[in-house]
């Protein structure tokens, strides 16, 4: 696996207070932690429709998309086509279905899973072989709940395992900054451990 680092990190969500707590946010949610680690301001751009920081010493673009989700791919093919960022060097957080809350699954190329920001992203970008960071928030059960489940806020003990999951990716953002692939995904992809009860 080629030792490329991430040169623009992306994070999924929907503009808007309304959507702010909600699981479709998760991307956002991540993006913003790694920016206050990494001492990034973030601040609208509108010929990038997004908010966007430059983490200089990482050589890192951080990128939260303000075209709400079906249209993530707008900012992020700007963006990408601006500063000559190749897709390989392009990693996308968002909010996963098919994983439970606590598990996460960083991975190049594939499918989208029927999610709309990748959908419209790899439209822009021409190609699947992008970078993904998928954060597990479960699934409702029901195919036609699917809408309703994203646009709401976790319970509270999910948001916790939520919360959880975005630490363990934060850990691992040094191996994915330095191009360790391999070695990310190992940290990233290993599902946690369930926490012992607590004896009397």
């Amino acid at each position: 696996m080629t030792q490329v680092a991430p040169k623009l990190v992306v994070g999924l969500g929907n503009p808007g207070p309304e959507y702010v707590e909600t699981r479709h946010n998760a991307g956002f949610w991540f993006c913003e932690l790694l920016a206050r680690e990494l001492g990034v301001s973030l601040s609208h751009e509108s010929r990038f429709h997004g908010i966007v920081g430059n983490a200089r010493a990482a050589g890192t673009w951080i990128l939260l998309p303000q075209t709400y989700m079906n249209r993530s791919g707008q900012a992020v093919g700007a963006l990408a086509r601006f500063y000559r960022i190749l897709p390989n060097e392009i990693l996308v957080v968002h909010d996963e279905l098919d994983i439970l809350p606590g598990q996460l699954k960083l991975k190049c190329g594939g499918g989208n899973g029927g999610h709309n920001g990748l959908k419209d992203i790899q439209a822009h970008l021409g190609t699947p072989d992008f970078w993904r960071l998928r954060i597990g928030i479960g699934h409702p059960g029901d195919r036609n709940q699917v809408a309703n489940f994203v646009l709401h806020r976790p319970s509270r003990d999910e948001q916790t395992l939520i919360d959880e999951s975005i630490g363990r990716a934060l850990d691992a953002w040094p191996k994915m900054h330095a191009g360790e692939w391999e070695r990310a995904i190992a940290a990233v992809n290993t599902k946690p451990k369930p926490s012992k009860p607590k004896t009397a």
